[in-house]
């Protein structure tokens, strides 16, 4: 199925990667119970979490562009095992410590689809890209369907669930170390094999460009001028990434909400979504997403999706419309995301990837923060409110798209 096996590697790398993620989702709300307003702890938590990554992306990247991909996903699964671990005593504080040392690794994702990018002919490119879209969702469906069985067979008691579904959690993460260790390299030269490593001062030097935003923003032009329709590109995910600070919150609305779903109940929840999510990806990525005109498609997908965004803080207490809505979800808005990055793999080379999707990772992680803020500043007053605000920037995406104008070359000619 695969002309290099190195990305069935790479898949089962993000694939775990995920379900640890995912499978302490549906019990975090565990950690900040009995605070007052438990929905703005668990959005500091995830601000923590996107927020370092303004960063820790560029700066993994880079690294990963002088050192090879394999390095970066060693530093990363080790990481996120350490984060885990930090997790066990089931404190508020452990939740925000796991938060902020996980989003320092959690920039390798950048390094992913640079590792994908890597080794992908042309024409496979975005099959790759959105399968590895599929394997997150399907790493979505596995966590929760992990954690909603340890809880559900051994009939875990509440004040338990945390703790076990953490120590899964612990041993997938060590399992991911071993996994990142065996990895190949997917870089065909290596600068740090010939001597060209970058040195500290260079490093220090990227640390702080990625903390200034204003030098982040010219980093990015600079990169367009030599890949023309970079920047409107990287705008359109920056919008995305505004919209889809609903899968962060929406554990707390699920929680706290109307709907009062347990923690078995998010489980199946997630699980239907993933499971839904990666059979529709699988086949669009893989049979349409290379045929059609990506430009076009991310102008309607955005637009049937907005209202669906906004129609899930309409839905009180009925489930019935909740599952309806997520399936029309997995139709439109969950699709952009890898049309807009399998766009922009195309115009990045072997030189620069890393740092061209280190970068971009760091705007979005700027991105995440800020929606953060705005989601739980719009919680405190009505929790159906931040739907509307994740319904608004999803329009602003296919406005954008509208927008974007007619490429001048060849190369560019898959945006129009």
């Amino acid at each position: 199925m695969f002309r290099d096996r190195r990305l069935l590697h790479i898949y089962a790398i993000i694939f775990i990667d995920v379900i640890v993620g995912s499978a302490i989702g549906p019990v975090l709300p565990e950690f900040v119970k009995g605070h007052s307003y438990p929905q703005l702890w668990l959005a500091l938590g995830t601000g923590l979490f996107l927020g370092v990554q303004l960063f820790s992306a560029p700066l993994l990247g880079k690294l990963s562009d002088s050192y090879g991909r394999r390095p970066i996903f060693i530093i990363s699964a080790i990481g996120t095992f350490l984060a885990d671990c930090l997790l066990l005593p089931v404190r508020l504080g452990s939740q925000l410590a796991n938060r902020l040392s996980d989003g320092l690794t959690n920039g390798m994702y950048a390094t992913v689809r640079s590792a994908i990018t890597d080794i992908s002919p042309k024409d496979e490119l975005f099959k790759n890209l959105g399968i590895e879209g599929a394997i997150i969702s399907l790493g979505f469906v596995i966590g929760p369907a992990a954690a909603g069985f340890l809880l559900t067979v051994f009939d875990v008691v509440d004040g338990e669930q945390a703790r076990v579904v953490v120590l899964m959690a612990v041993i997938l993460s060590a399992l991911n170390m071993l996994l990142s260790w065996t990895l190949r390299e997917t870089m065909a030269n290596v600068p740090s094999q010939s001597g060209n490593g970058v040195d500290t001062a260079v490093l220090k030097v990227e640390v702080m460009q990625s903390l200034n935003v204003q030098t982040l923003w010219m980093r990015l032009l600079a990169k367009n001028q030599k890949y023309p329709g970079l920047k409107q590109l990287v705008l359109m995910q920056l919008a995305l990434t505004f919209s889809t600070g609903y899968y962060f919150y929406f554990v707390t609305y699920a929680s706290f909400g109307e709907l009062r779903l347990d923690a078995r109940g998010i489980s199946y929840f997630f699980m239907y979504f993933g499971a839904l999510s990666v059979v529709i990806s699988y086949v669009f990525y893989t049979y349409a997403a290379d045929r059609i005109n990506q430009r076009r498609a991310i102008i309607w997908l955005a637009g049937l999706g907005a209202p669906v965004l906004a129609a899930y803080g309409l839905i009180g207490t009925s489930v019935v419309w909740l599952y309806i809505l997520v399936t029309l979800d997995c139709l439109t808005l969950s699709l952009i995301q890898g049309l807009i990055e399998g766009l922009m793999a195309q115009r990045t080379s072997d030189d620069d990837r890393g740092e061209i999707f280190g970068i971009n990772q760091a705007l979005q992680g700027l991105a995440s923060f800020g929606t953060t803020l705005v989601f739980g500043a719009l919680s405190l007053l009505d929790l159906r409110l931040p739907f509307a605000w994740f319904a608004a920037c999803l329009a602003m995406v296919a406005v954008m798209a509208w927008n974007t104008q007619q490429p001048k070359t060849s190369d560019d000619a898959n945006l129009a």
